[in-house]
């Protein structure tokens, strides 16, 4: 993945992106909410010991408190001094319990300690921090360090008492938001690129370009109304829509160049992929140039043209193959222009005999010669091998897919059903590409 890649993740997934956040912010706020607040005071203690008046006592006597402060600080949370805590403030808890909520530092190099407490009572918690403190001092002077006969050499005083907290010290609102907020946007991420490494379906051309080097040869948007005004052409002629079906006439012409013949026959891997709206559409707008179009239904088992141009089917293609009719029996004159449409006629029971007859290829021919373009929409190549007999006696195949509908495996498999029999692909037609998307953008020099 490149970082095309992750930002067409991020496009595509916003949505699952923003609401994993929000459910991050608001499990972190129902957390915050639910925990009791605890609240945070702390004392310091400076420790000294006496000595006498000249330099190298003062040094010997600061060496000396530096080195004990490291003891003292194992004696502030031992049970001789939070006896004495648990005692004088009335405290229900047990000396491992209180000892929990105590925490003891001393900066290097220093002859300080750091006491810290934390309570769900902010004034409960001041007061333990300087009983720890008073009586860390006293069982320091009196009862540890104190000389038999005299005065204890070792002076523990407090330089900065505790005082009641005015805020509480957990939970931290505004840090748990934020964590809420970084993890549920790290989870939508992760859930979003799971989902584009295992999705299996084109959603975009570089899908399609990574699986054949035939150009794209337009890419058709999605339309929610497209089921009740299939020919957008003649409809809404001037759509963004009617447009790329412009478009794709356009880029056909660009691949006829040379000699050969302007039949084209439309096919998709499945169904459902917008084969014979697709195959409708451009003939429509193949005719608007003022060339005469031939649009033939070589579907002969789910036969879909004549309903969508809104002409007679009773009589068309079958017939021509079984020498019933002749081809100007059943060709039907479309609109105003020089666009006619070959219905299917009756289904018969042998479409792929009489598709492949040489009454097809007969067929092909003469309309080929008689008509500036050739567009015959037919089955899916997956499910019967009509499209691929077809387009062997024609200029080549033109397969549609289907953004979020077609599999990459179906296309591929497509691709190597038209190259099994001979045919030429002549490009990739994408439908139903999502809003912002449709249109043609010509990215590969057709070869």
């Amino acid at each position: 993945m490149d970082l095309r890649d992750y930002v067409r993740v991020v496009r595509v997934h916003w949505m699952l992106i923003a609401v994993c956040a929000l459910l991050g912010v608001a499990a972190s706020a129902a957390v915050t909410l639910t925990t009791t607040p605890t609240y945070r005071a702390s004392t310091q203690l400076y420790v000294s010991v006496r000595s006498g008046e000249g330099t190298a006592d003062l040094v010997q006597g600061t060496t000396f408190a530096r080195q004990a402060v490291t003891s003292y600080v194992s004696v502030v949370t031992s049970a001789i001094v939070l006896d004495r805590v648990i005692d004088e403030l009335q405290l229900d808890t047990t000396t491992s319990g209180l000892a929990a909520k105590v925490s003891v530092t001393s900066p290097v190099n220093t002859v300080l300690i750091d006491i810290a407490v934390t309570d769900d009572d902010p004034g409960r918690a001041a007061a333990i921090a300087n009983s720890v403190g008073e009586n860390t001092a006293y069982v320091v002077t009196t009862q540890l360090e104190r000389h038999a006969g005299g005065a204890s050499p070792v002076t523990v005083q407090t330089v900065q008492p505790a005082v009641e907290p005015s805020a509480a010290a957990r939970p931290d609102v505004t840090l748990n938001i934020a964590l809420g907020l970084l993890f549920g946007l790290a989870v939508g991420v992760a859930v979003a690129l799971l989902r584009f490494m295992l999705d299996t379906r084109i959603r975009t051309r570089r899908d399609v370009e990574a699986i054949t080097d035939r150009p794209i040869l337009g890419e058709i948007g999605s339309d929610p109304s497209a089921g009740s005004r299939p020919l957008i052409v003649q409809d809404a002629p001037r759509s963004p829509r009617a447009e790329s079906f412009r478009s794709l006439r356009t880029n056909l012409r660009f691949i006829n160049v040379g000699d050969s013949p302007r039949s084209y026959v439309i096919t998709s891997s499945g169904p459902a992929e917008g084969k014979s709206t697709s195959a409708a559409n451009l003939a429509i707008s193949l005719a608007e140039t003022g060339a005469s179009v031939a649009l033939v239904d070589g579907d002969l088992r789910l036969p879909k043209i004549a309903e969508l141009m809104g002409v007679e089917g009773a009589a068309g293609l079958t017939d021509v193959l079984i020498g019933r009719a002749g081809l100007s029996d059943v060709l039907q004159r479309w609109g105003q222009g020089h666009l006619y449409v070959l219905p299917a006629g009756r289904i018969p029971p042998n479409p792929s005999e009489l598709l492949g007859s040489s009454a097809m290829t007969t067929t092909l021919d003469s309309l080929t010669a008689a008509f500036d373009w050739v567009i015959v929409d037919s089955p899916p190549l997956l499910a019967v091998t009509d499209a691929a007999v077809i387009s062997a006696s024609t200029g080549g195949a033109i397969l549609v897919a289907a953004s979020g509908v077609t599999k990459k495996s179906e296309l591929a498999a497509a691709v190597r059903s038209l190259g099994q029999v001979g045919s030429r692909l002549a490009g990739i037609a994408m439908t139903m590409m999502p809003p912002g998307r449709g249109g043609l953008v010509w990215s590969r020099r057709v070869r």
